[in-house]
């Protein structure tokens, strides 16, 4: 339980290398749009290869029903956070009455499906895998640099944000402990969860991270994606 609460924690502090980083890159669109084709890149390999991979369609149509389902569940929680004041919330710019508590709930979206199957995989594997855990944490890092960015845009204060994603690294923690802690009734439905998860991380990034890469990358982002989808793809098949 203490590595599932430990990888859980290491891999959401990228947020905090994020946030370093905002001060000498923050201002350039262009550098924050090709960090997060990058990013969004690894977190299309760890869906295609580590959480639904095509053995887990061996365990029936219930795959394909929980991916969707993950899918769901983050379309209506990102309309919910929409509603709520995050509707004008960008990767780069916000709008001055955007909400922080609204981007803040939607990193936090973002995260836990992650975080989950991370301590989910440990218990389930018995040992973590690395392929995975890189491509969250390099992932990671661009959303802390766009987030704060963006939360810096609608007035926020450096050190209120990094107390926001010290809240959100610990709500990652918890959420990778939950995971393992749920293993065992789990058992069975691991390929499930992890399906579930997939859905939620492919929605986040077909919704948000892949639009706002391109949006401000241009097209050079579509080689950065190419590129961060081949380090965790090969990082997945190293001993």
């Amino acid at each position: 339980m203490t590595a599932a609460l430990f990888w859980g924690l290491f891999s959401s502090a990228a947020l905090y290398l994020g946030q370093l980083l905002a001060r000498p890159m923050g201002r350039s669109e262009r550098a924050i749009g090709l960090m997060m084709g990058f990013g969004a890149g690894t977190l299309i390999s760890a869906v295609a290869y580590e959480l639904v991979p095509a053995s887990s369609f061996t365990h029936g149509w219930l795959i394909a029903v929980s991916f969707l389902f993950g899918a769901v569940v983050y379309y209506f929680g990102d309309r919910w956070i929409d509603s709520s004041g995050g509707k004008q919330r960008s990767a780069v710019r916000s709008d001055p009455e955007g909400s922080g508590a609204a981007m803040f709930l939607g990193a936090l979206l973002d995260g836990i499906p992650e975080a989950f199957i991370l301590g989910l995989g440990l218990a389930l594997g018995g040992s973590v895998s690395v392929a995975f855990v890189a491509a969250v944490f390099i992932s990671n890092i661009p959303q802390g640099l766009a987030g704060t960015t963006s939360l810096q845009e609608v007035g926020t204060s450096n050190r209120r944000i990094a107390t926001m994603w010290g809240l959100l690294t610990v709500a990652c923690g918890l959420a990778s402990l939950a995971g393992y802690a749920m293993a065992d009734r789990l058992q069975g439905a691991g390929a499930n969860a992890s399906a579930f998860a997939g859905g939620a991380v492919l929605m986040m990034l077909t919704d948000s991270m892949v639009p706002e890469s391109y949006r401000h990358g241009g097209r050079l982002t579509g080689l950065l994606t190419v590129l961060g989808f081949l380090v965790a793809g090969v990082l997945t098949f190293l001993p």
